[in-house]
């Protein structure tokens, strides 16, 4: 691992005076995270195959955003051959769990998936336009999307507080979450990125497509597993868990697809922001079409979403549930927490 410049440690300490709070070492979790409650963040989903992964924690293999009742984001590296060990239309138990923080239980909902695309224009040598588009077979009841946050949305600047979310690994040692795990981490500025990844085996961060976040010693990041996974700021979706170089490693920030450079994207090949009379485009399909249910009754659509604010507590989220009495309070800064160098599990 290369040492810091001097230039990056000085961006790195001035990072981490705006990190409030004492180290702890019961914070551990998406490395570095703790439990949350999945009424919380309603919007978090998991991908799962039991076929491809076995049946323990459901399956689970990547995490992915629900941004429509129909309409689950991930990354295209989750949906690899390199990942599922076939191509993904040979994986025919596909499913997306919402609703479900321990992964060993049974609550929550799995669900079909109709159709899947993947991002022709992923990169895997440079992981550039890492954004897959899945199609669930049914609608969720209202409550369940989180919005994505536009270009210029201050959701994007540099010293903002998010929070990641997975059930990955969440020790950089193979040490897997049953249950929902986050962790709060800075928005980082693209010069830092640069500095951190200029190129080479360790890859090379762009600014226009990727996303950074962290804190500047380490100890807070998404890890395996969590690939495709939500990073969270101001109650909006900014960022997918794509790659980086180990998990939670001081002066190697976690990478993300960054939300507003593939938002079109995701509506162009999404069922529900299609405009009307108007179908999304043909899509490769993991699975043969069936009919599709209609939402439950009394459920009007989607409502507004607005997911924890770390490190402020907001008001609670639309839920699975009744209401929660208010959204947890995000971990303080812990010791190496669950980072996604860029492979799920």
């Amino acid at each position: 691992m290369r040492a810091l410049s001097c230039s990056l440690a000085a961006a790195a300490a001035l990072l981490l005076v705006a990190v409030p709070g004492p180290v702890r070492a019961r914070d551990r979790g998406v490395v570095g995270g703790q439990t949350v409650k999945i009424t919380d963040s309603p919007w978090v989903a998991a991908l799962a195959s039991r076929e491809r992964f076995g049946a323990i924690r459901s399956g689970q293999f990547c995490g992915g955003a629900v941004v429509g009742p129909r309409t689950v984001v991930t990354a295209a590296h989750c949906l690899t051959r390199e990942v599922l060990g076939v191509d993904v239309a040979e994986a025919k138990d596909l499913r997306v769990i919402v609703g479900r923080g321990d992964m060993n239980g049974n609550n929550g909902t799995e669900v079909s998936i109709r159709s899947i695309w993947v991002n022709p224009a992923f990169n895997t040598e440079s992981n550039a336009g890492d954004v897959a588009v899945l199609t669930l077979e049914r609608p969720l009841m209202a409550g369940y999307a989180i919005p994505m946050a536009p270009a210029g949305d201050p959701a994007y600047e540099p010293g903002t507080a998010a929070g990641v979310y997975g059930w990955g690994d969440t020790t950089g040692a193979g040490t897997y979450a049953k249950t929902l795990h986050a962790a709060r981490v800075l928005v980082l500025d693209d010069m830092l990125c640069r500095h951190a990844y200029p190129g080479g085996p360790e890859g090379a961060y762009t600014p226009s497509t990727m996303l950074c976040a962290g804190v500047a010693l380490g100890g807070r990041d998404a890890c395996q597993g969590d690939s495709g996974g939500p990073l969270v700021a101001r109650g909006r979706l900014v960022g997918l868990v794509s790659w980086g170089s180990g998990c939670a490693q001081p002066g190697r920030p976690g990478v993300y697809t960054r939300i507003s450079a593939v938002a079109a994207l995701v509506r162009a090949h999404s069922v529900d922001h299609a405009p009307a009379g108007a179908h999304p485009p043909a899509q490769p399909s993991a699975h043969p079409a069936q009919p599709v249910m209609a939402p439950p009754a009394a459920a009007p659509g989607p409502a507004p979403v607005t997911p924890p604010a770390m490190p402020q507590t907001t008001p609670a989220a639309p839920q699975v549930g009744p209401p929660a009495a208010g959204p947890p309070a995000l971990p303080q800064p812990s010791p190496p927490v669950v980072a996604r160098p860029g492979r799920p599990a």
